[in-house]
């Protein structure tokens, strides 16, 4: 099958090699000049040392992002460190789950936690044994904020919430509990090493993109995007078989506004959380560990603080994440407000100053209760891969790899004489 995959975050990299591999001729176009969608590098005054346009965290539990590494040549030993899941704050060890099975380890993590008072820490682990008893489901309208609701005030400011806003943009008072606790299920219990922490070690746009643009090599379209799908799947009036559509879901909402009105409708009802970076520069001074974990608060945007030069990046920056942003795009940006957080809360060897802000006003959808997302299958040939459609994870870059996956066997097993057929209501 000829086959069109519009947009090449890692959803469409994903699709696109995994069409590929099956045998489909693909076209692959992206509107922007480089591949890589909102997990991509930025060029600085520096072209040694580019910009990430957020800091992204993958975790052991990212199976299907680490073999699509693989299958594009990428060695994920030596383009991420990996380190055993810690969350320590300014002055304080935080928790840390030492290594062996996960039930063990998260045991064990817990009890040495001497940061919280024993009860605090004994709420933590029946809570966890409740989750599990019932396979890490809930009901579906419930918050994180009420499935914890019992916990200690510690345990929620310290683990539940920088957990809660780092996998899924959205403050836990607002973040859907069903998906949270798939996330816990598959870090925290889904075998050995699945909660460790796999820290970029080099930019973005050379982690997945640039490899993923080489491989593609001449069915890989930049700085090209799509006006219209036709019926037939006519992409700009050239034919195709079947179509992917693995843009933002506001292009994806445009392009099927006449397709497929139900599910352009689903897709453009969809609310967004940003995601702020602030780059901090401060020449000879050096984190305690490559990631501290920071309490926000009014006076304080940023929850994490990573120290890219411990990691192969650009030494004396650090990269300030200011999660569920909203509130500070609002004001007009956090720069000032970070840099003081950061005067406060840290030790410098020279004083830092503001090297760059980056702000990515839609980074995710917001992750709420109850949130009607639009399925994958848009009509036969036809198939939506993003971090946004149905599915068990919220917007990180395993939920859109899997989102790639899964519309590339949809596309393989469904769209045999799609071309010929008219596209549906989503049902």
């Amino acid at each position: 099958m000829r086959t069109a995959v519009i947009g090449g975050g890692w959803a469409g990299i994903a699709a696109a090699v995994a069409l590929a591999d099956a045998g489909h001729d693909i076209t692959v176009f992206e509107m922007a000049p480089q591949l890589g969608g909102r997990a991509r590098s930025v060029a600085g005054q520096d072209a040694a040392w580019p910009y990430d346009n957020g800091q992204h965290i993958l975790i052991g539990a990212y199976r299907d992002s680490l073999a699509l590494m693989r299958r594009l040549g990428i060695a994920p030993e030596q383009a991420l460190a990996r380190l055993p899941l810690a969350l320590p704050y300014p002055g304080e060890p935080g928790l840390r789950l030492p290594p062996g099975p996960p039930l063990i380890s998260f045991t064990r993590g817990v009890l040495s936690h001497r940061g919280w008072p024993l009860s605090a820490r004994l709420g933590l682990l029946s809570a966890a044994t409740g989750w599990l008893a019932r396979g890490f489901r809930c009901a579906p309208g419930l918050s994180v904020a009420e499935l914890c609701v019992g916990l200690a005030a510690a345990v929620k400011r310290d683990l539940v919430e920088p957990l809660c806003i780092a996998a899924l943009n959205t403050p836990a008072a607002e973040a859907s509990a069903q998906v949270f606790l798939r996330v816990l299920k598959d870090a925290l219990f889904g075998g050995a090493g699945s909660a460790d922490l796999l820290l970029p070690r080099q930019p973005l746009s050379e982690l997945l993109a640039g490899p993923a643009a080489a491989w593609l090599g001449p069915r890989l379209r930049l700085g090209c995007r799509v006006r219209e799908i036709a019926p037939s799947w006519r992409v700009d009036g050239e034919t195709f078989d079947g179509v992917v559509l693995a843009c933002t879901s506001v292009e994806a909402a445009r392009l099927t506004a006449d397709l497929a009105p139900d599910w352009s409708a689903a897709a453009g009802a969809l609310d967004f959380e940003p995601i702020i970076t602030v780059y901090l520069n401060s020449p000879g001074s050096r984190l305690p560990t490559p990631m501290l974990a920071l309490r926000d608060g009014p006076d304080a945007p940023a929850q994490f603080v990573f120290d890219q030069g411990q990691l192969g990046g650009a030494p004396g920056r650090f990269a300030f994440v200011v999660s569920g942003a909203a509130p500070w795009v609002e004001r007009g940006g956090c720069a000032e407000a970070v840099l003081a957080q950061a005067r406060r809360e840290l030790a410098w060897t020279t004083p830092p100053t503001v090297d760059r802000l980056l702000a990515e006003k839609r980074a995710t959808f917001a992750c709420t209760p109850g949130l009607a997302r639009p399925p994958a299958r848009i009509a036969p040939g036809l198939f939506a891969a993003g971090d946004y459609v149905q599915g068990p994870y919220p917007a990180t870059l395993e939920g859109a790899v899997r989102a790639g996956l899964a519309a590339a066997q949809g596309m393989g097993t469904g769209a045999k004489g799609a071309a010929s057929g008219s596209p549906t209501k989503t049902p």
